[in-house]
Order: C-alpha cells, then sequence, then structure tokens
C-alpha cells in the first residue's frame, strides 16, 4: 500500500518561537490554529445558559433535573411493585435476625463471624478496633444497611437501569456521611489516636480542615512540591521540546544506548492530565524505561487550556496534536513509519487518527499501542452516571460561562466514584487522625490537573461518551465516517482488572470493532497503577493473548478463562511485540531538524507541564 501524500503545515513558526529558559512564569504561544466558533446564543437563551452556569457552581457541575429524574423513575417503579416491596422487607427481617444474633453472640463472648463484608475498595474498617465491642456492632449495623440499600436500588422491570444505578450510587453516597468511621466516638481509631496523643491529632487535623477549606474556597491550585520538582525529580527524562504549537509541545528524548531501532515511538497521553503520569520518578518511568531499551521517543505534551482557547475542537486535537506530531517526526525521520502508542482518552484520540488514516490510505503507523483507552463506551462503568442530555447540557452551561471545565469538577466525579476510599477515608486521616497527606509521584501527578476547553470537551461527552459514536460508525472526520475496522496495522491493547475509569471489559471491547492483528493484555492494577508494572515490580501478572487478523471474536469472561495470569510485568511483552515488527538498529538521530525548521526550543519536560 502506497502513502497517501501528507501536507505539513509551514514549519517556520515553530522555528521562530524564541529560546526559552527551562521554567518560565508564562509561555509565549504561537497563535491558535481554532474551529471557527459557535453562533452566540439569543439574548433570552444566554439569560438561560447564565442561570444555569450560575446553579452549576452550586451544585458542583451536578444538574438537579438528572437527580431528581432518577429518583422519581425509581420512586414510581418501586411503589407499583408490590413484589419487589415484599422481598424488601424479608430482607430487612434477614438482615436484622442477623445483626441481632450476630450482637448477642457478642454479648455471651462466643465468636461469630460477620454477617456483612465491606466492598473491596473500602480501607476504612482495617484497624483492629472494628473487631471489638461496640465499634464491631457499629460497624455492620451500617454495612447492613448499605446491603438493603443496595437492594432497594437494584434493576426493577420498567425502571431504567441508569436510574436504577444512579440512584443507587446517590444513596450509597449519602449513608457514607453517617459512617461511623467518620466520627471521633464511633471509631476505635480516632479515640486510640486522641489517647495516645493527648488530644493533638485533633489539633493538626483543624489546621488541616482550615488550609483545605482555604484552597477550596480561593479555588487555589497546589503547587507541585519543591521535593518532586518537575524537571529535576519527575518528568526528569533527558530530551529537547523540538516543535510547538498553541495545543502542544512535541518532546524527542535523547538516547542512551548506542543504535536504536529505526522505527520511533510516539506517545500520545490524556489532556485531561499531565503527561508525565508515564516520565514519573526515574524509577518507574515507562518513557525512561522505553528509551532504554533502544528506541527514539516522541511524547506530546498538550497545553493548559483557558478560557481564550474555548473554541478548541476535538478535531483540533487530531489534526494539531497526533497530525501535526506525525509531520514533525516524518520530517526528522523522512519515509520512516511510527509506532503509536497511545493512553486513557489519548488512546481515544490515537484510535480516531488511526482510522482516519486507514480511510485515506495513509501508511505512516508501523502499529497501534492502546493503553487503558476505550473506543466504545457503552459499558464504560460507573462515568455513565454522571452523563444523560440533562446532565451535559448543564455542564455546556456551565463551561460557556466559563471557557473551560474546571479541574474540581472532573477530579470530584473520579473520586465519588471510589468514595470511601479516596473521599471518606482520606478525610479520616488528615481531620481525625492528624495526619499530612505526604506525597508520592503518583498524588503529585493526581493534583497537578489540567482544565478542559469547552468545545473540545461538549464535542467528547457528546459525541465520544453520549452518543457512543466511534463503535457505531457515526463518527465524521472531515466530513466523512471513519471505521474502526479499516485499521490495517498492528494494535497492541492493555487494559487493568480493577480500572474504574475504563473498566477492562470496555477496553477489551476494541477487539469486537477491529479485524486487524491484535494483541491483548489485561494486567493487574487499576486505571494508573496497572500501567505503571515497571519490570520488578512485586506481586504483579499479566494475561496476553493474540487474536490473528480476521479471526473470530471471543467474548471476554471467556478470553480471561483461556489465558493464565503470568507473573511480572507486562512491558516487556510489549517490548518483544514492537522489536517484532521494528527494523535493524541505527545510529540515533540527532534532536530536531534545524534545517527543517525544527531546531530544539527547550529542554524536556517543556513548558507547558508546568502551566497552573
Amino acid at each position: 500500500m502506497t502513502r497517501k501524500p501528507t501536507h505539513a503545515r509551514p514549519a517556520p513558526a515553530a522555528a521562530a518561537v524564541p529560546q526559552l529558559p527551562a521554567v518560565v512564569p508564562e509561555v509565549p504561544r504561537p497563535a491558535p490554529h481554532l474551529a471557527p466558533p459557535a453562533a452566540e446564543p439569543h439574548r433570552h437563551a444566554a439569560l438561560d445558559r447564565s442561570v444555569t452556569a450560575s446553579l452549576a457552581q452550586m451544585t458542583a457541575g451536578l444538574s438537579p433535573h438528572a437527580m431528581i429524574d432518577a429518583w422519581s423513575d425509581w420512586a414510581m417503579h418501586l411503589a407499583r411493585a408490590p413484589g419487589r416491596q415484599l422481598e424488601l422487607m424479608e430482607r430487612a427481617q434477614a438482615n436484622w435476625l442477623k445483626l441481632s444474633q450476630f450482637a448477642v453472640a457478642g454479648l455471651l463472648g462466643k465468636a461469630e463471624d460477620k454477617p456483612f463484608k465491606p466492598g473491596p475498595y473500602d480501607p476504612r474498617w482495617s484497624h483492629e478496633g472494628w473487631d471489638e465491642a461496640p465499634f464491631s456492632l457499629w460497624q455492620q449495623g451500617f454495612l447492613g444497611l448499605q446491603d438493603w440499600w443496595h437492594a432497594a436500588t437494584a434493576d426493577l422491570r420498567g425502571l431504567r437501569r441508569q436510574n436504577a444505578q444512579r440512584t443507587g450510587f446517590m444513596l450509597r453516597q449519602l449513608l457514607d456521611t453517617v459512617s461511623p468511621a467518620n466520627f471521633p466516638l464511633g471509631n476505635p481509631e480516632i479515640l486510640e489516636k486522641t489517647r495516645a496523643t493527648g488530644g493533638r491529632n485533633l489539633i493538626e487535623g483543624a489546621s488541616h480542615f482550615l488550609d483545605d477549606a482555604r484552597h477550596i474556597l480561593a479555588q487555589e491550585h497546589r503547587p507541585v512540591p519543591e521535593a518532586f520538582a518537575l524537571g529535576k525529580v519527575l518528568a526528569c527524562t533527558p530530551g529537547q521540546v523540538i516543535y510547538r504549537n498553541a495545543l502542544m509541545e512535541l518532546i524527542q528524548y535523547s538516547p542512551t544506548t548506542a543504535k536504536v531501532r529505526a522505527e520511533p515511538v510516539l506517545i500520545v497521553p490524556a489532556w485531561i492530565m499531565k503527561y508525565y503520569i508515564l516520565d514519573l520518578s526515574p524509577e518507574n518511568s515507562f518513557i525512561r524505561w522505553l528509551v532504554g531499551q533502544g528506541y527514539t521517543v516522541f511524547c506530546i505534551s498538550w497545553c493548559n487550556p483557558t478560557a481564550a482557547q474555548a473554541q478548541l475542537s476535538l478535531e483540533d486535537y487530531r489534526k494539531d496534536g497526533v497530525m501535526q506530531a506525525l509531520e514533525v517526526i516524518n520530517a526528522i525521520l523522512p519515509g520512516v513509519r511510527v509506532h503509536a502508542n497511545g493512553y486513557c482518552l489519548g488512546g481515544t484520540l490515537l484510535a480516531i487518527a488511526a482510522a482516519t488514516m486507514a480511510r485515506d490510505h495513509d501508511d505512516r503507523l508501523a502499529s497501534v499501542t492502546l493503553m487503558a483507552a476505550q473506543v466504545d463506551f457503552a459499558e464504560a462503568g460507573e462515568l455513565l452516571l454522571f452523563l444523560d442530555e440533562s446532565q451535559v447540557a448543564f455542564l455546556e452551561d456551565m463551561m460557556w460561562a466559563k471557557g473551560y471545565l474546571d479541574r474540581p469538577q472532573m477530579s470530584g466525579a473520579f473520586a465519588a466514584i471510589r468514595s470511601e476510599d479516596l473521599i471518606w477515608s482520606r478525610a479520616t486521616r488528615r481531620y481525625w487522625l492528624g495526619e499530612p497527606d505526604l506525597p508520592t509521584d503518583m498524588t503529585v501527578w493526581v493534583n497537578d490537573t489540567t482544565r478542559m476547553p469547552a468545545r473540545m470537551h461538549s464535542e467528547y461527552l457528546r459525541g465520544v461518551f453520549l452518543e457512543n459514536r466511534i463503535s457505531a460508525g457515526r463518527f465524521a472526520v472531515e466530513g466523512r465516517v471513519i471505521a474502526l475496522k479499516d485499521i490495517a496495522a498492528p494494535m497492541f491493547v492493555v487494559a487493568t482488572e480493577t480500572d474504574h475509569i475504563a473498566p477492562w471489559r470496555s477496553v477489551y471491547k476494541t477487539a469486537l470493532f477491529t479485524d486487524c492483528d491484535l494483541t491483548f493484555v489485561l494486567t493487574k492494577g487499576g486505571h494508573n497503577g496497572g500501567i505503571l508494572s515497571e519490570p520488578g515490580h512485586k506481586n504483579r501478572h499479566y494475561r496476553i493473548g493474540r487474536r490473528p487478523p480476521g479471526g473470530h471474536y471471543v467474548g471476554p469472561d471467556a478470553w480471561a478463562a483461556a489465558h493464565d495470569p503470568r507473573p511480572g510485568s507486562w512491558w516487556q511483552e510489549w517490548a518483544d511485540w514492537l522489536s517484532a515488527r521494528s527494523g535493524a538498529a541505527v545510529p540515533p538521530p540527532a534532536p530536531g531538524a534545524s534545517d527543517k525548521g525544527f531546531a530544539p526550543i527547550v529542554a524536556a519536560p517543556g513548558t507547558y507541564v508546568l502551566e497552573a
């Protein structure tokens, strides 16, 4: 297959960018290439949107209508279901009997197994004091109540499944507010710590609470701690920014081997967070490890958009991000195909770009790797609970007023999914036990959040997430629909077992919508920790299997049953897979291509990653 000629944008804009120091307070940017702005709404519609935007500020971006709709749908269907009501009465009696038997056994000094168990991601009950009376009884009473409400919000004939799940989710959030683990007199760990410190933990906790409240009310972004300074401790793999536009910086990393594979690797990270999740500390840096395997590695570092970039579109991210990066790489390494790797939303964007290139007979991709990335969103987990027409319109109005989606909305949504761990357990440690948040490279990255431009995020929420257009064959690029099955480049797809953002069965569906040679890996860990599974990491395992081109589809559970876990890191499997699809080793290229307008601009990690 011959490659369709490409038409690179003029490069002088990149070459004209002045040399910059490693850290600058404000980064000058090239003029953005933006899609035409949407027409301004009529003044009456603008009034409606302004009111909604104001309301959204008070509800943290959650639509009251969506919540009321879920509650009323659930309540009306339950009211006309006497069979379910009887079932819930019987369950209440059974739970009360279990709790009574447990209480009586405790009074008589008999050992009795706890009838209710906490969830797998609920660390609030790990202290041994919860095994002693009366705390064990309070714990079991709370878990029994939680069990009953879980049954009460289960699927019911005629009830929309999303409303059932949304009601259950909201009830779980409400119940968590009254958990005995949240109160000093109900939590044995807090009482023990208070006695041991003479109450100093409560003083320290109050100080932490006031500090957090000040930052939340002032909407202040906490800077990266000096002990984890970017470019020195984190994101410190040596390299150069060789291209910059208004949307991204392209980093080329310095080789560490005498020779490198002819085919380079382009990494497309998610724009929802900063790229250095793949370049954390040197010992777990995915990028540093990949450079050490003998590859020329390029990585996109997205800008942190402001209100001035509200009209950036998803198409801008494809053209001025992925495709522009390929143009620059092709200028540096003419005629060489590229191994492309996309992480999270970056993987979704890469899949769109790869399908578009395949449609247009552009064969510059040697392979496509998707890490914890979805191309179908019908089973996207509990994030779907935050999305329906009302909720998306609510967020759009909030973004319309600001020009972007701010940090708290996205980080709050992710935290709420695992609230027992990410919200309540942390609050107990920080405010009642007086323990400071000891930063790690991962938590520093998690807190270093970004904004999302209004237009792009709206297009993503509606077209990709809510309407699921990519896998449905209704996603158009440049006026023509794309199809994932057109991708002929071999694919390597990685999912993680406990991912609550991109559930592994959802990621696995890439195999359902493609026909190419596809290798699928299911690795231990969550959305971030499972990907950062460097060789030597203890207690790691993964499953791996290959589907040949045109092979029959096998369901996710059948696939998992047919592939036994292997100990160790999946990284080496990927390195071997890449090696089998790469050419002979060659001398490493120089950074950039000054003669073509792509001279090094600034040392890695660049300047966009420093934007708050």
